[in-house]
């Protein structure tokens, strides 16, 4: 039988993934809870998953195609938007149900030991669930308007990865900061909404002047939405500053491990 040994003492500069491993059970479980406690008690059930990003996509197309009227060049805007959208979603959810995980989970971290890193980490399998259905409405709308992949398919995966990362990243420091700071608890939700306006969901990049172009791509969505939305509908190359944001979301996803790591030892007396 192993043996494990808590010490408040330890000086761990990251997570120990080994450790994280052996609980794979846990944060499967963990996840699967979330989907069931999610659609529990609602009348339409998995179709919510279908309303909300539809609900965006009208509000979104309708100010930025309709009353603004963005170029989109010779893609239609519904179709350039749902693209956006579909990065945009997995994202914003991971990051707010991530950065809340800890201090939701409290009564739990207080009873039992187990690697604290398994919570935030369990709701980036929640949300793949929204996004395959956010990514099969996008196949739909792309079916309806016979616009379909091209060879940049290829780096759809890749792009999917860096949206996973970024969305846990932030999820992660905020869930340490959380702890100490109850205030995140209110940022969060209005950095989402300003992050919304701020990321190329519903317009391009390339309308973004050239002087503020290494600015706004310090926004790590900015780059990646772009770069997602390239691997589908392949308009243009993408801009090359977009690997500012990949950088920054590689550093922050690194930090967030390390804070989290050194704070985690202290959750249960926090809380």
């Amino acid at each position: 039988m192993e043996k494990t040994i808590i010490s408040a003492e330890r000086n761990n500069w990251f997570p120990n993934f080994k450790e994280i491993y052996r609980y794979r059970y846990l944060l499967v479980t963990l996840a699967w809870r979330d989907i069931q406690v999610k659609f529990a008690q609602t009348y339409v059930g998995l179709l919510w998953a279908f309303i909300n990003p539809l609900v965006n996509l009208i509000i979104l197309s309708f100010v930025f195609g309709k009353i603004a009227k963005i170029d989109t060049g010779e893609i239609p805007h519904e179709i350039f938007t749902i693209t956006g959208l579909t990065a945009w979603t997995y994202f914003s959810t991971l990051l707010s149900d991530a950065g809340n995980s800890i201090v939701g989970s409290q009564a739990m971290i207080k009873k039992i030991y187990f690697p604290r890193l398994v919570i935030p980490l369990s709701k980036a399998l929640v949300g793949l669930l929204d996004l395959g259905i956010t990514i099969l409405c996008l196949i739909i709308f792309m079916s309806i308007y016979e616009i379909y992949p091209g060879s940049n398919i290829i780096w759809l995966p890749v792009f999917i990865l860096l949206i996973i990362i970024s969305g846990l990243a932030g999820g992660i420091l905020v869930s340490g900061l959380s702890v100490r700071y109850r205030d995140f608890s209110f940022v969060v939700p209005m950095l989402v909404r300003i992050g919304m306006f701020a990321t190329p969901i519903a317009y391009s990049a390339s309308l973004v002047p050239e002087k503020y172009k290494v600015l706004y791509y310090l926004n790590p969505m900015a780059g990646i939405v772009e770069g997602f939305r390239w691997s589908l509908l392949g308009q243009g190359p993408p801009d090359p500053l977009m690997i500012y944001s990949i950088l920054l979301m590689l550093i922050l996803f690194i930090f967030s491990l390390f804070f989290f790591s050194r704070i985690e030892n202290k959750m249960a007396d926090i809380l």
